[in-house]
């Protein structure tokens, strides 16, 4: 069958609109007709308006006939998780206490998303205040299974066909397995490369904005032009943008090495997961060793676990004191636990994180990305908890860019990432390796 509108990849689509073979409304009605066939089943969507999403479509069209300058994602429709702030939609952070919340001004994101000619096509469903407290959306591929969290709504509707893009946020595994769930790319950035202003703080020392996609080419197009540098964020510093796109699609100059770790955690990996990444590193062969950790990893998932609990008692403050009743057991607990962690505990949890990752800058010497799975394995069944995000509190704590691929099936069909991860700063090399990786996979040489 021939491939449909919606169904484009981003950069097809906007190799399509330059050329005049489509208009950006043409591909934004293609979108709605898909969110409108199939979201009944999916609740991907918090805010949806088509007649805004149009309106900014034929301003993109109009833009191109007069022979303006177009940006990087001219008339593309990317989906916005319900936790960054939009001035034309409201932004109520997956909780009934902001329910009908209407910010003043767009959030960083956003404001660089309009720059580069995108169209916020709506805003996707967040779990209750991006934690673990579900949302509406289910699971594409099966809608008795979670889509994971707290990005659900994002990862859903690219992997539905409604939207090429969208972004989201990652304060613990919230971008990468719901990538995984849903089998699609997610990317999570260095730790502060792309700004977080306006958007629902939970960690400054954890929270990643990340990107959902249906190719790695399409995800580093959009992670590309969201990299800027905020006095709204500390996290961020002023630096050249990286070449994200062009590199992703370049080939290695030499053939990657990756190294596959087990990490401290493996043992809570499905067997059928398990028995998957055995044949893959066997697959790989010479162009994959193993990695063993040091015994100081085994205490990230612990510190990674104070420094988040500590974060979400102090940003997450008001909810508790003004809407104790209307939060979910599981954050109030969490929110309860953090003011019970020691200042001492809390610093000492933020100290480890430069000395583990010196630690990995010497191993990144030598490869060029770690190897393991981006979640246990497929989407658990039932909508009431999001998954278990154990594969991703390492690389998030540490602050490294990691990247899913959808290269793998679980027992019931459904899919299951593979995740890579890179050296801090080194985003375009990562990008560069997963599209290799696609390819050694897809063709077994």
């Amino acid at each position: 069958m021939p491939m449909t509108m919606n169904e484009l990849s981003a950069t097809g689509a906007l190799e399509k609109i330059r050329g005049g073979e489509i208009t950006s409304v043409e591909l934004v009605q293609a979108c709605l007709d898909r969110i409108e066939q199939v979201d009944g089943d999916i609740e991907a969507w918090a805010h949806l308006d088509p007649e805004y999403a149009l309106e900014q479509a034929r301003a993109r069209d109009t833009q191109r006939q007069t022979g303006a300058p177009l940006g990087p994602l001219h008339g593309i429709p990317v989906g916005i998780k319900d936790i960054f702030d939009t001035r034309d939609l409201p932004t109520e952070n997956g909780t009934v206490i902001d329910s009908g919340r209407q910010p003043i001004s767009d959030c960083k994101v956003v404001s660089l998303l309009i720059e580069a000619g995108a169209v916020i096509l709506g805003k996707t469903v967040s779990t209750e205040l991006a934690v673990f407290g579900p949302g509406k959306t289910k699971n594409p591929h099966n809608p008795k299974h979670t889509p994971g969290g707290s990005s659900s709504g994002s990862a859903a509707a690219v992997a539905s066909f409604m939207v090429p893009l969208a972004v989201g946020t990652q304060t613990n595994g919230s971008v990468i397995r719901p990538a995984s769930f849903c089998g699609v790319v997610g990317f999570k950035p260095t730790h502060g490369l792309i700004p977080r202003t306006g958007i629902l703080p939970l960690s400054a020392f954890l929270d990643t904005v990340g990107v959902f996609a249906r190719t790695v080419e399409d995800a580093a197009r959009i992670a590309e032009v969201l990299v800027a540098h905020d006095s709204g964020d500390p996290g961020t510093a002023p630096r050249a943008r990286p070449r994200l796109s062009a590199l992703a699609t370049e080939d290695p100059p030499m053939t990657p090495i990756l190294t596959f770790a087990k990490t401290p955690v493996w043992d809570q990996a499905d067997k059928e997961t398990q028995e998957a990444f055995g044949e893959l590193t066997d697959v790989l062969g010479e162009e994959c060793d193993s990695l063993d950790l040091p015994g100081q990893f085994d205490k990230i998932i612990e510190m990674h676990r104070d420094i988040m609990n500590v974060d979400l008692a102090k940003h997450l403050a008001g909810y508790y004191e003004h809407g104790k009743d209307k939060l979910t057991d599981i954050l109030k607990g969490m929110i309860e636990d953090g003011r019970k962690v020691t200042a001492a505990d809390y610093n000492m949890a933020l100290d480890w994180r430069e000395s583990l990752n010196l630690f990995l800058d010497k191993l990144f010497e030598d490869y060029d990305a770690i190897i393991t799975p981006a979640a246990a394995g497929e989407a658990p069944a039932g909508l009431d908890a999001t998954g278990n995000p154990i594969f991703n509190t390492l690389w998030t704590y540490l602050g490294t860019p990691a990247i899913t691929l959808p290269l793998m099936e679980g027992p019931n069909g459904l899919p299951v990432g593979v995740q890579l991860i890179g050296q801090r700063g080194d985003d375009a090399r990562l990008l560069r390796t997963a599209s290799w990786l696609i390819k050694r996979v897809e063709t077994g040489g």
